[in-house]
């Protein structure tokens, strides 16, 4: 939104009510023209007495009230007598108390700090301060402005004040020398300003273009690039090539600077056989730690529990049930062993096995714990097993570090409270989670990992469960079986033909799967909307917000996510009035539109209307908008029975959900599925991709659209190829 769009505060601060320190958000008293005002936002280090402009909003906490929400701000010198008295006097600069302020501002009044910051000698003249006093002093003030210049710096270069104050957190009063030496510095974790951005600035400095802070920040942007998209390491010559390209520079060049940076460590490599292969070193670490506590594992088991055969015996015998012969072995590997891989496709009893797994566990006095990915993965954990599940980030107590940096409580000096630890969903999990979860193991502790392997893989980087399997050091039991209950689904049935590379069964008008062919792009995107917002909820009573999803290979497009969901919102939540919604870059959000959490957010505050508490929302939460707030610019979203508040800044993380991708859907189930099958880029039209999307419903799917595409999708079984080195670390033993 643009400035003058935006209301103005101007004031000083009157008391400083909560400040994070890692991050600046800060809540503040304002005084304004003898008013007292709270405002909230983020800003570098504020002091009592600091003259302010704020640009914002009002909007109103549902807690706290009235607050002005600022985006922007300008710091200004306390300019009266009794602004510098009350400022100095708060103790803001180290060695002046109430009583040295005073002195201060009887001799200089108005001028006092620009005479502090400017002329340091004339303040000898005053009882109690010495040369080196004075010199010092000069130094406190000329730091305690310094961030002001910095902003100002940086604003014409389109650097928000967050990101300014990162910038000033990590290089303090050299920050504009050390930008004007090497803008790159800003592409560092600690700042993350975006590439392109610095490469901007860059030029706007004159900088040649093959400067090797250049290069080291374009090799760095790519391999952190490729990372997003899944990979934990490059090949060399590959991570070269594109390189070049990307800064139009001779590959020449990117390998010497290339070479620098694997012998400071700034990157690591390592040799896949004759083929090297370059890693971040957050993530090489993360995949040679993950295999050699697992290797460990293997050589140290935990104690073996005698009699698996026979307590599974009675344990049938007790509840009246009889096992197949994988889920037999899969129960005895479990009491047997230390660590098991449980995997196998939809109807083939994973449920069941597990269910009976944690029972005998109890049953011997083993303590459990249950985890998964997801939210939503842990709810469904919970429902099925009658036992508590917690996402992974919560098992594992996340928490934030001073760059505002996810890390674990539980590692290796705190370990997790449990004598086996079991893992659902395990396709979704990536390296770096996986890595947590290994460091907080106890020793001695089992861990059982159940997944689908046939799904797709995390994601965040790395190809946990397909590396695990391939490697062959982990036993693994595959449930391939599927049971008469579950035979009667045509869900479950075409998901296991998916899999082999057969065409489904979409002639049957009788059960739960159904084909509605189509070759029209527009009759396909006009029979998605009538099915979602009437067809199936006036057939099946099923309600398009809590029962029906649309799944879709990708966002581009006519029928990608994107495009339907303004659709889909058209149809169901047209606009009532400019107060009823509010536009953000992409989407305009509506009084009761149905929307996603896209990444985890760990400090976002939730309450129940118990008056319970407690906070963070997570990647692929959906939830309904409850409220908007058109002043202060913020929504409030209902997540089951927890209500949450967005600003304009979190609320860049929130997308409309009547379609999603079928990524974002992993770990989810919905009563109903439905999906367009028509033409689009190739990379997202293959066998598991088809596969996961129809394993996501529960009751019904329904195709719509070409044949020919689903076909397709079933002869293509190239998976997502990940570049990763968990197998060979495994392997390497």
């Amino acid at each position: 939104m643009a400035e003058k769009e935006m209301l103005q505060l101007c004031g000083s601060v009157e008391e400083i009510i909560y400040r994070n320190q890692n991050n600046g958000y800060s809540v503040l008293t304002m005084l304004c023209d003898g008013i007292n005002a709270t405002a909230v936002g983020m800003m570098s280090d504020v002091n009592i007495g600091d003259e302010l402009r704020l640009v914002g909003n009002w909007k109103t906490h549902s807690s706290y009230g009235e607050q002005f929400a600022f985006e922007y701000y300008e710091q200004f010198m306390p300019s009266t007598s009794d602004g510098i008295l009350k400022y100095l006097s708060s103790g803001v600069i180290k060695g002046i108390g109430r009583a040295t302020a005073k002195k201060l501002v009887d001799n200089f009044g108005e001028n006092t700090l620009e005479i502090m910051r400017d002329e340091p000698e004339r303040l000898e003249k005053i009882k109690g301060i010495s040369h080196d006093k004075a010199i010092a002093l000069s130094a406190e003030v000329r730091k305690t402005f310094g961030m002001r210049e910095v902003m100002i710096y940086l604003e014409k270069y389109h650097i928000s004040a967050r990101e300014s104050v990162r910038v000033w957190k990590n290089y303090g009063a050299q920050s504009i020398e050390i930008i004007e030496q090497n803008p790159y510095v800003l592409c560092e974790k600690a700042v993350n300003v975006p590439f392109e951005r610095a490469d901007l600035i860059a030029a706007a400095l004159e900088k040649p273009c093959d400067d090797e802070y250049r290069i080291r920040a374009g090799i760095t942007h790519i391999i952190t690039y490729n990372s997003g998209n899944g990979h934990t390491c490059l090949p060399r010559e590959r991570l070269s090539e594109v390189t070049a390209k990307y800064l139009k520079l001779p590959e020449e060049n990117i390998n010497n600077i290339l070479s620098e940076m694997l012998v400071d460590g700034t990157l690591v490599s390592d040799m896949f056989g004759e083929r090297e292969f370059v890693f971040l070193p957050s993530l090489y670490r993360s995949e040679t730690f993950a295999a050699e506590r697992l290797t460990e594992m293997l050589r140290f088991p935990p104690d073996r529990i005698t009699g698996a055969e026979l307590a599974l015996e009675t344990f049938e015998r007790e509840k009246n049930i009889k096992y197949a012969n994988l889920q037999r072995k899969a129960i005895v590997e479990a009491l047997s062993g230390g660590l098991l891989i449980l995997t196998g496709g939809p109807g083939t009893g994973k449920t069941t096995t597990l269910n009976a797994i944690i029972q005998l566990y109890k049953n011997c006095g083993i303590k459990v714990a249950l985890g998964a990915p997801t939210g939503r993965a842990a709810k469904r954990m919970s429902e099925v097993t009658g036992e508590e599940a917690k996402t992974i980030h919560r098992l594992l107590e996340v928490e934030w570090d001073k760059d505002d940096n996810s890390v674990f409580k539980r590692n290796e000096r705190n370990l997790l409270d449990c004598d086996a630890l079991i893992l659902d969903e395990l396709s979704m999990v990536d390296v770096s989670l996986f890595e947590g979860v290994m460091r907080a193991l106890p020793l001695g502790c089992r861990l059982i990992m159940v997944g689908d392997s046939d799904q797709l893989p995390s994601v965040g980087a790395g190809n946990v469960l397909g590396d695990l399997i391939a490697s062959e050091k982990i036993p693994v039991v595959r449930l391939t079986e599927i049971f008469r209950q579950s035979m009667k689904s045509l869900i479950v049935t075409n998901a296991h033909k998916i899999v082999r590379g057969d065409m489904p069964e979409i002639t049957r008008t009788d059960g739960d799967f159904f084909f509605m062919s189509n070759e029209n792009r527009d009759k396909i995107a006009s029979t998605i909307v009538e099915l979602y917002t009437t067809r199936l909820p006036s057939t099946y009573n099923f309600s398009p917000l809590e029962n029906i999803q649309i799944l879709c290979p990708g966002r581009k497009g006519e029928l990608g996510v994107t495009e339907l969901n303004k659709k889909l919102q058209q149809a169901l939540n047209p606009p009532r009035g400019k107060q009823y919604e509010i536009t953000m870059p992409i989407y305009t959000f509506r009084l009761g539109d149905k929307v996603m959490q896209t990444k985890n957010n760990y400090d976002l505050l939730w309450t129940k209307n118990d008056g319970t508490e407690g906070s963070g929302v997570f990647n692929g939460d959906i939830g309904v908008i409850t409220e908007i707030n058109k002043a202060a610019k913020s929504v409030e979203v209902r997540y089951d029975d927890r209500f949450v508040m967005y600003d304009a800044d979190s609320m860049t993380n929130l997308e409309l959900a009547y379609a999603t991708t079928v990524h974002k859907s992993q770990g989810n189930e919905f009563d109903a599925v439905i999906m367009p099958m028509y033409y689009g880029p190739p990379q997202l039209y293959y066998r598991n991709l088809l596969y996961t999307a129809v394993t996501r419903a529960k009751k019904m799917l329904v195709l719509v659209g070409n044949v020919s595409v689903l076909k397709k999708m079933v002869d293509n079984n190239k998976k997502t190829m990940r570049y990763s080195g968990l197998k060979e670390f495994l392997e390497r033993g």
